[in-house]
Formats: structure tokens, sequence, C-alpha cells
């Protein structure tokens, strides 16, 4: 069994893990992270692409309404070409407590979230099609952020410290000997083979699966799984945030994101984080809570929905998952459980993983008896693909004028999402994508309104030209990625995306046969995630 040794090993290759080595890294320890998966394969690549302001939460949770915005500072500084500077609005409609506007201000400047009330003439200037029945708006610094190209950043951070990143590398079980953790036991998708990691210390930042990971070393954690279900609508209607002025309910947030606006979100509780479906009640919910923000949202052109499932950290259970706080946590199961060698960080937010990573190594300090101060707040971070464009925010525009300047119109792929031929075999070479998922979040690939209709196959004839990749799994690795496409559709399927999904139909099936072409039927590196999920009590629930 192949054996690596380190100083520090981290679990989960989201914006928590790769924040933590990341620091780990910076502050000069030898460290290796490993993910189930892709980098973002798990919440932090399916949550709704908010950056917080804070305002959410300055009523129900004001401790995490103040990390939010602490941090909203900081990554503004070290990773703008991450984020748009959408600004937000918190919104009175019809349907709200007219009195909730004003705690929303006592809130804001109990926690220190920037706000200013505007009038709705000016609202409407700037967002026209907005509620015009709605009778208050406040203005805070909310943005949107491209969790996918983040998480590469930091990533990429902390390989130029010398961070080791290992995706495709499930951990089987944790090391334990006595009262100790010494290490975890992987399985390497890739390769087929175990691998064996041996590391002075274990940092457990795999989210919603930490309850898992935990257990195989013999302590509980008691992680809720909160799900989300989000819709995307195929425009972009807004170019604010527009989060209803209440307590945080169910579909009270609309989110513009690159091409398309994000409704969300449900928050039911789930028993695991790997299977759940996505019910229709909760599409009609989101719909139907849209058209108070947006009147006629819900007759638009729908484009996928999804769900992701929060960490959500309560050392008892709670029936209504929005009860518990959405700060994170930090456990030392040394203190916690007499198991040395072991931590875990959990819950909070993308908006805070820099500070959760920033406790979680000062913690590690501690336990190595060293001092070593953190500086990830302080250095901007790099772009993996495109060196020097990473000192001012994203614009919507940015890919067009991009394309238009090297003349590469000849060369797309994704026309939806401007993704070139160069930018497919950037992700393949480069950012050593191993299914079409992966380049998914790499250049958004199959993300627009033919939900990869077109370039799919496009897609995946780059590939096998680039690596003579064999036809059999070429051939897995384009069903894999139409199913998975095809389980976002599915709940929104009438319309305009019907049609889409009909001409799809002919090109895949009837034209290419896909689902008859040679090849196994699964592949071990195809998405696991959500593949079971079913609610047998509900017969007509999407899996």
């Amino acid at each position: 069994m192949r054996k690596i040794e380190t100083e520090v090993l981290v679990i989960g290759g989201g914006a928590t893990g790769t924040g933590v080595v990341y620091d780990l890294a910076q502050r000069g320890f030898k460290s290796v992270l490993v993910e189930k998966r892709d980098l973002t394969h798990g919440t932090t690549g399916r949550y709704h692409g908010l950056l917080h302001s804070g305002g959410r939460y300055v009523v129900k949770d004001p401790k995490a309404a103040t990390e939010c915005i602490e941090e909203n500072i900081i990554l503004r500084k070290i990773m703008p070409h991450c984020l748009e500077d959408t600004s937000g609005f918190f919104v009175s409609t019809p349907w709200d407590d007219p009195d909730f506007g004003d705690k929303f201000i006592q809130g804001c400047r109990d926690t220190g979230v920037p706000c200013e009330e505007i009038s709705v003439a000016q609202m409407l200037r700037e967002e026209p099609h907005l509620n015009p029945k709605i009778s208050r708006c406040f203005r805070v610094p909310d943005g949107s952020a491209d969790s996918f190209l983040a998480t590469q950043v930091v990533a990429e951070g902390a390989r130029q410290y010398g961070a080791q990143i290992l995706t495709y590398h499930e951990v089987k079980t944790l090391i334990r000997e006595g009262n100790r953790i010494t290490g975890a036991i992987c399985h390497d998708l890739v390769k087929d083979e175990d691998v064996t990691i041996l590391a002075d210390m274990v940092v457990n930042a795999s989210g919603a699966w930490a309850g898992k990971i935990a257990h195989t070393g013999g302590v509980e954690v008691n992680v809720q799984a909160g799900k989300g279900t989000m819709v995307a609508l195929s425009y972009r209607i807004i170019n604010t945030v527009v989060n209803r002025c209440k307590m945080p309910a169910d579909g009270d947030i609309i989110v513009p994101i690159h091409t398309v606006s994000v409704i969300g979100t449900t928050d039911e509780s789930v028993p695991d984080p790997e299977h759940f479906a996505i019910e229709p009640w909760e599409v009609k919910l989101m719909l139907e809570e849209a058209d108070k923000l947006v009147p006629g949202f819900s007759e638009m052109r729908m484009l996928r929905a999804w769900g992701g499932v929060r960490p959500l950290y309560q050392e008892t259970k709670v029936a209504d998952t929005r009860d518990v706080t959405r700060a994170y946590t930090l456990l030392d199961h040394e203190t916690r459980d007499d198991l040395q060698g072991f931590i875990t960080i959990t819950g909070g937010k993308w908006t805070t993983f820099r500070q959760m990573a920033q406790v979680t190594a000062d913690r590690v300090c501690e336990k190595l008896n060293t001092e070593r101060e953190c500086r990830t707040h302080l250095e901007l971070l790099p772009h993996p693909f495109e060196p020097g464009h990473n000192k001012t925010y994203h614009t919507l525009g940015a890919r067009l004028a991009r394309t238009e300047q090297q003349k590469a119109f000849g060369d797309l792929i994704c026309e939806c999402e401007m993704a070139t031929r160069s930018d497919i075999e950037r992700s393949i070479n480069e950012g050593e994508a191993k299914t079409l998922d992966d380049i998914r979040r790499d250049v958004r690939l199959g993300m627009g309104p033919c939900q990869g209709g077109f370039c799919t196959l496009r897609a995946i004839g780059i590939w096998h030209q680039l690596h003579k990749l064999p036809i059999e799994e070429a051939n897995v690795a384009l069903r894999d990625f139409l199913q998975e496409r095809w389980k976002g559709l599915l709940p929104i399927l009438w319309g305009a995306q019907l049609k889409q999904e009909r001409l799809d139909e002919l090109i895949y099936l009837t034209v290419l046969n896909a689902d008859h072409l040679p090849g196994e039927k699964a592949s071990r590196l195809g998405p696991a995630m959500y593949e079971k999920g079913t609610v047998e009590h509900n017969p007509d629930a999407v899996t």
C-alpha cells in the first residue's frame, strides 16, 4: 500500500478544507488535502453563490452576521476576481411585516453591517423588474461569488506554498492508535488503490460529511444536513442580490450569478447528505415566492433545479434546521472526547471560510506547540489560469470581451457560456480534470440554456483527441455528464426548456444512440452524490 507522511492531513475539498490547507501551507506546515471527488463537489459547489453582507442574519443570528461582514471586507481584497460587486437590497413586500424594517436597521447597527435606506423610486430605477408594491428598500454590501473559481484559486495558493491536493481520494477510515488519530486510509479512485496517509494532526473539514468521518475514528459529531433547493432562471432578470426584509425563510432571496438568476432556498433536514430528492412542492414554492419579488418570474424560462446540503452543527437535534445557528464551530476532540491529533471545523457559511480556516490553523499551531502567524487576510490570491487577472472584480461581460479580443468565435465549444476550445484543453491539461463534470466546474461547460446539448459531444471529442481517451471511457464520461444534467432538468421540464430537451434527446438518443454505446454503464469516477436519492413516501419526487 502506498504511504504518504505529512504534518497535517486535511479532509474535505470544499471552501473550508482548501482554506485550511492554504493557511497551513502558508504558515510553513507540510500539508496534504484529500477530497473524495473533485474540489467543490459537495456543498461549496451547490450553493446559490451569495457573498453575504451579514444582513440576512442581523436579527436572528447576530454572531453569524458579524462574522459575515468581517469576512466580506477581507474577501473583496484577497479574491476580487472571484466576486461580482452586485450590491444587495432588502425589500419589504406586501406579504412582509412592515415593522421588521426598523428591527433590521437596528440589527445592522448592532452587528456592523453597512445599511442605507433608499427610496422605492430609486430601487425601481436600478431594478425595474422588482415588484412596484414594495414599500421599503435597504442597500447592503452583498455580492455574488464564483465558488468553483474561488476554491480553485485557494487550492492553487496552497500548492504554491507546497501543499499537496489529492482529489478523487476517498477516506475509508481514520487510523486510530489508542487515544490518538494518526492519519487515514484513503482509496485512490483513479488508480483504484488504497493509500495510507500518516499525519501529526488530522483536520476534519468535510462539511455535512463531518459526522461520517468522525464516526470512523470512534467519536460522534452531530452535523445536521439541511437541504436547500434552488431554481435557476435562464435570464439574469436582476443585477442586484434581492432579499425579503423578514426573518429568513424559504424562497426569500434572488441572486444574480454569471448569466442566470437563482431563487432559493428551502431548508429541510435530511438524514444523509448523499441521498435526497428535489420535491415538486419545493420547486413550486420557489417560483411562487419569486413572483412576490419579481412579478412574472414563474412564467419565464427555467434553466434547472438543484439542491445542496448545509452543514449545520448542534449538539442536540432540532425540529427546524432554520433554528440552527449559521456560525461555525471548532471541535477540539482532545478536550471534548479525549482523542488527540484530531479536530473538526464545521458549520459556517461560504463567506466565512477564510476565518474558519484561520481559527483552525491557530488550533493546529497550539496542538503542535508552535507559533506561526496567519497571513491569509493580507495576500492576494492567484488566478490559476490567467496570471495578472486577479486584481479586479469579475464582470458579466468579461468572457465575451476576451473572446472578441482573441478572435476565438470559431473555437467556441460552449456557446451559452462562451467557453472556447483552449478553455477546455486548459482544464484537461492544467486543471487535471478527470470527468466532464470537473470541466464544467472549471469553465461552466453545459451550464447555459442548452444544458450540454451542443457542447458535451464537442468537449468529449477534444478530450479523446488530446489524450487518446479509449472509446469506452469516452462513452461512459458522456453518459455520466448527460445524466447529471438531466437530474436538474426533470423538475422544471415545461415550456422552452422542454423543447430544448426534446432537441437534446434527438441529438443524443436518436442520432448518437448514446444510451446504447459500448462501455460500462457506471464509472467509478462518475457522480455518486444524489444518484440514489429517493423519497419513498412521495412517488412523484424527483431524484
